[in-house]
């Protein structure tokens, strides 16, 4: 049975952050036959969203928007400033989106990325208590905007707070707003699930995003991923949202760094893309 899906590809497979000159990437972009592009908002000041309206409609994409946490946005450190950080980050994400026409802003946005720690079970219950009051928060303020957050899990080496689709769950669960989903990334599931097929079933209705490369972040259909697997949840669930390639380049060493990637994935990131996606459009028929 054939997915009911539609294909996007985040601007990170190429360039970090993104500015002015990403929008330079739509119309190849949109050439291989991308109905959507994820743009990641490293600073909202950067992101000209009358320049990205404008080329979204010319190119015919439809935006994906993506926050990204650094040490800085963390909603369960221990001093209030730092949730406030992430409040006005998340707000400013919030507009941009709302001002685009995407439903919804993504993201691991319950800590910041990295923070993995050996901790206390008191330690944690203090953290994950943290987490679910201000995501409270945030999904109040995103509904002020008419969106949802897609809060999405991590390997162990990148939180020490969320990493499987249980655990997604539970957090969802805990918040108990109507605004609170789910993304999940291939990557990381690659690393932290028994079965994918199960992670996926165990979101369900609640997944509004999916983001996919190979289990060693290149192209899919190259690795070792199950898309068999992938297949079976996806359809299971009557998942018809959009699915993402997430990668990203070495040649951006302050991004390449934080995601660890030490080399190239790939002789060219122009044949990733178009060869992914190739590979997501008939495994999506078959």
């Amino acid at each position: 049975m054939a997915l009911n899906v539609t294909f996007a590809v985040s601007t990170w497979l190429w360039t970090s952050p993104f500015n002015k000159e990403t929008v330079t990437l739509f119309p190849k972009i949109k050439s291989y036959g991308y109905d959507a592009v994820e743009i990641p908002v490293e600073d909202p000041a950067l992101v000209d969203v009358d320049l990205v309206k404008k080329a979204l409609a010319d190119h015919d994409l439809r935006p994906v928007i993506c926050g990204a946490f650094g040490t800085s946005r963390d909603l369960t450190h221990e001093d209030p400033a730092f949730h406030q950080t992430c409040f006005d980050y998340l707000d400013a994400c919030f507009e941009i989106a709302a001002e685009l026409g995407a439903g919804f802003v993504a993201g691991p946005m319950y800590s910041a990325v990295g923070k993995a720690r050996l901790i206390s079970p008191e330690q944690k219950k203090i953290e994950w208590n943290r987490a679910v009051t201000n995501l409270r928060k945030v999904c109040h303020r995103a509904g002020e905007f008419g969106l949802e957050i897609a809060i999405e899990s991590l390997n162990r080496f990148e939180t020490d707070l969320i990493n499987t689709a249980d655990e997604l769950m539970q957090l969802i669960t805990d918040i108990n707003e109507p605004q609170a989903k789910a993304i999940l990334d291939g990557f990381h599931m690659n690393i932290e699930e028994p079965s994918i097929e199960h992670a996926i079933k165990t979101v369900g209705d609640k997944l509004i995003h999916v983001q996919v490369s190979e289990n060693y972040r290149g192209t899919p259909g190259t690795g070792q991923t199950n898309w068999a697997a992938w297949k079976r949840g996806l359809e299971a669930i009557n998942y018809q949202g959009v699915i993402s390639i997430e990668s990203f380049t070495p040649e951006v060493k302050e991004l390449a760094g934080a995601v660890c990637i030490w080399k190239p994935l790939v002789p060219s990131q122009d044949g990733f893309a178009k060869e992914g996606l190739e590979f997501l459009k008939k495994w999506a028929r078959e």
